[in-house]
């Protein structure tokens, strides 16, 4: 049963049982700040540092969200206990400090990993007047590097930074008949900031000496948070120094991640579903009367012998019978939108599909990011093959010129963003910074893999047969009657565009925390409902304002099919910009250019993914119904 459980938690990642004695690797992994945006690498302070320098292996999506992965000079083995244990002495100058005390300011947060395990922070939220009994305890990720002093801190000066100098590292383990050894299932860090004092003088760096011993803590006198904390305001010494603690736990290897997970507003996702399912049920009421009271009616009416002389006179949908297949205008653009959809679309269902059976899991680094852009480039072939029908089907003739702008616009306008944005974060010297090695790689992907695919793609789209109308399109185009305000292109799809963002806006919520606030978001079961439910209303709300549209005798549909569930991405981008100004506490320029160029190629990719839905959508439901127009 074991084996079976851990293959569905993470496939390809075996536990590691560690032996009495047996040295345990901590890793160092990036500064990061929620009010920067900006990773840096561990060693661009001045830690102490190993007598050499090693980068762990990282893949492509640890490359792109700035991961750096080092060892450490720490010395850990399993079972071992130590206790105020001497790291190094370390000697700054005003200018060190001076870096020390900017990252406190700005709220760097330090992250190590233990047996693939990220540092976390025990946070407890006490009992309130509300929930007396309610004791929540969260894990953060990773500890703060140091703190401000304030008035509300004894033996601290307002305004001056402290680091945490001092680290208590508790390690649980847990073991079982049915392994040898001990597997690791947490780890916890509590850092501590503690002005260490000795006696005697302390030897020179290349001296055999041993150093005195620490006043302020030894093995039978641990750190307390009541000593003095170590200022990193003037030129200076610090001595670093850490705890290692051992305690069992009952957490089997298969759960350790549960408490990263752990999601204390469980509610929200249930009534984030609710509300789309709302959503979707009221619109599915609208089609489905759509569909079988007014369009059967209509059907009818129209298609009974005895009343074709009255139909010659009414108005509406039926009248646009000659008009409504007709090539619209730039119909080689909505070609190449539609394909890039197709291409978005695959990639989005299939990493969900991934990420619902346990592939895509926190513990798998940068799988996630990985797994998205890999498949996007896979994905050329569905993104050649629709483009192409569709463009065949307007009778386009440049399928060459048509297939490359689909291989190559979308991807070319988020690379330009993202190139210079990482020109902007290489200047500041961030590990967020692509390496120009990975730029080339990511360029090979795309020339190399994705162009040929979408080309591999059209050729077996245009060597399918053309797309046949149900009915036929008249020499001469027919006049659209002068439409109502409520009826104008504008106003039809910032509408339309309304109820896809209502029915997705609350898990988005918790999408952009973990992406900007740097939390876990594992809850895909939740996220994949809301996805099915966002297609559906996407469909929907496309179909319906479509029969209106064409009821008014306005038969220019194919953009505006694509359109209206498509500005559901204006919405999302507003809504970005609003969770910028709420949520968020940026302190740099370059941050906040960052964040709405990010957000921007996300409202972008949105607005591509929904259009593709509900132009679909829109494409069957017309051929559908003028289907069962008889046309003499």
């Amino acid at each position: 049963a074991a084996p079976a459980a851990r293959a569905f938690y993470l496939p390809g990642v075996a536990p590691r049982e560690y032996q009495q004695g047996d040295k345990v690797e901590l890793k160092l992994n990036k500064l990061a700040s929620t009010k920067t945006q900006l990773p840096y690498e561990w060693y661009t302070l001045p830690f102490c540092r190993p007598l050499k320098i090693e980068h762990v292996a990282e893949n492509l999506g640890e490359v792109l969200r700035g991961d750096r992965i080092l060892n450490s000079p720490y010395e850990i083995a399993m079972h071992s206990e130590d206790k105020c244990k001497l790291l190094c002495r370390m000697s700054y100058s005003k200018e060190d400090m001076a870096q020390f005390a900017h990252r406190i300011s700005e709220d760097y947060r330090v992250n190590w990993i233990v047996d693939n395990l990220p540092a976390a922070t025990r946070v407890v939220e006490p009992a309130t007047a509300d929930s007396p009994s309610r004791i929540i305890t969260i894990y953060e990720r990773g500890f703060p590097l140091g703190f401000k002093g304030s008035p509300d801190i004894p033996g601290t000066m307002d305004g001056v930074a402290y680091v945490y100098n001092h680290h208590r590292l508790v390690l649980k383990y847990h073991t079982d008949a049915g392994f040898e050894g001990a597997r690791i299932v947490g780890f916890e860090v509590e850092p501590f900031s503690v002005k260490h004092a000795y006696a005697g003088v302390w030897p020179a760096a290349d001296a055999t000496a041993k150093p005195p011993a620490l006043r302020t803590c030894s093995a039978s006198m641990p750190v307390s948070h009541d000593v003095s904390p170590q200022p990193v305001a003037e030129a200076g010494e610090v001595v670093w120094t850490y705890d290692v603690t051992w305690e069992y736990s009952d957490v089997k290897w298969a759960s350790r991640w549960d408490v990263y997970l752990y999601a204390t507003d469980e509610q929200i996702h249930w009534f984030s579903m609710v509300n789309s399912l709302m959503i979707v049920l009221f619109l599915s009421g609208m089609v489905a009367m759509i569909m079988t009271r007014t369009l059967r009616r209509d059907l009818n009416r129209y298609n009974d012998a005895e009343a074709k002389e009255d139909a010659a006179e009414e108005s509406g949908w039926k009248l646009c019978h000659g008009d409504v297949f007709r090539p619209p205008a730039n119909f080689g653009l909505l070609a190449v939108y539609v394909g890039t959809g197709a291409q978005v679309f695959g990639m989005t269902f299939v990493t969900m599909i991934f990420a619902l059976l346990g592939m895509l899991s926190p513990a798998n680094r940068g799988g996630l990011m990985t797994a998205m852009l890999l498949l996007f480039v896979f994905m050329g072939i569905p993104a050649g093959y629709v483009a192409a029908r569709l463009y065949k089907s307007f009778r386009g003739t440049n399928w060459k010129g048509n297939t490359l702008k689909t291989a190559t616009m979308f991807p070319g306008i988020v690379g330009v963003v993202f190139f210079v944005l990482n020109l902007f974060i290489w200047g500041h010297k961030s590990s967020g910074a692509v390496p120009f090695g990975t730029l080339f790689a990511l360029l090979l992907l795309w020339f190399g893999i994705s162009v040929p695919l979408v080309f591999v793609g059209s050729y077996f789209g245009y060597k399918a047969p053309v797309i046949e109308h149900p009915t036929r399109t008249n020499q001469i185009p027919r006049v659209v009657p002068e439409q109502p305000w409520y009826m104008s292109p504008v106003f039809c799809t910032l509408v339309g565009g309304i109820l896809p963002f209502g029915a997705v806006f609350i898990e988005l919520f918790f999408i952009l925390s973990s992406i900007w606030l740097h939390q876990f978001y594992y809850v895909f079961g939740f996220l994949f409902i809301v996805f099915v439910i966002l297609l559906i209303t996407c469909a929907e709300i496309t179909i319906v304002m479509c029969y209106f549209q064409l009821c008014s005798e306005d038969y220019h549909w194919w953009w505006r099919g694509f359109l209206t569930a498509g500005s559901s991405g204006l919405y999302l981008f507003g809504y970005s910009l609003v969770y910028l100004y709420t949520k968020m506490v940026v302190v740099r320029t370059i941050s906040v250019v960052m964040y709405i160029s990010y957000m921007l190629i996300a409202a972008y990719t949105f607005f591509i993914l929904t259009g593709t839905v509900g132009f679909a959508a829109c494409f069957w439901f017309v051929r559908t119904i003028y289907g069962e127009v008889k046309v003499e």
